[in-house]
């Protein structure tokens, strides 16, 4: 009879574990049960900094809106407020990008009426 080798499935189950722990430090990047752990706690850390990445951009937009109007004689919420009451629909993103690149097109939305 021909010899039999076993596990197939599961060294391709510990080849794929190994390879997401690629570029872990010390032997979490080559012993099994180590990546294993690691990759559970990176994986945690991994959704909420993509939550956290989203958030650090919206208080970036806030911060580049504020620096903008202050400098046209208006705050952040005095700005947001009067954008509300005129039916402006732009998002922070837009008015953030609006405030460091054209500055000119920010001053004329500040100063609608």
């Amino acid at each position: 009879m021909p010899r039999v080798k076993r596990g197939t499935i599961a060294n391709r189950r510990r080849k794929r574990l190994l390879k997401k722990a690629k570029g872990f430090m010390w032997t979490r990047s080559t012993k099994y049960r180590a990546a294993k752990e690691a990759l559970l706690h990176a994986g945690t850390h991994q959704f909420a900094d993509r939550k956290k990445k989203k958030r650090n951009a919206r208080r970036l937009w806030s911060i580049k809106i504020n620096a903008a109007a202050r400098e046209n004689g208006m705050s952040y919420s005095k700005l947001i407020n009067h954008l509300k009451k005129l039916n402006i629909e732009l998002d922070r993103k837009i008015l953030a990008d609006l405030a460091q690149n054209n500055p000119e097109v920010f001053k004329k939305i500040v100063e609608l009426k």
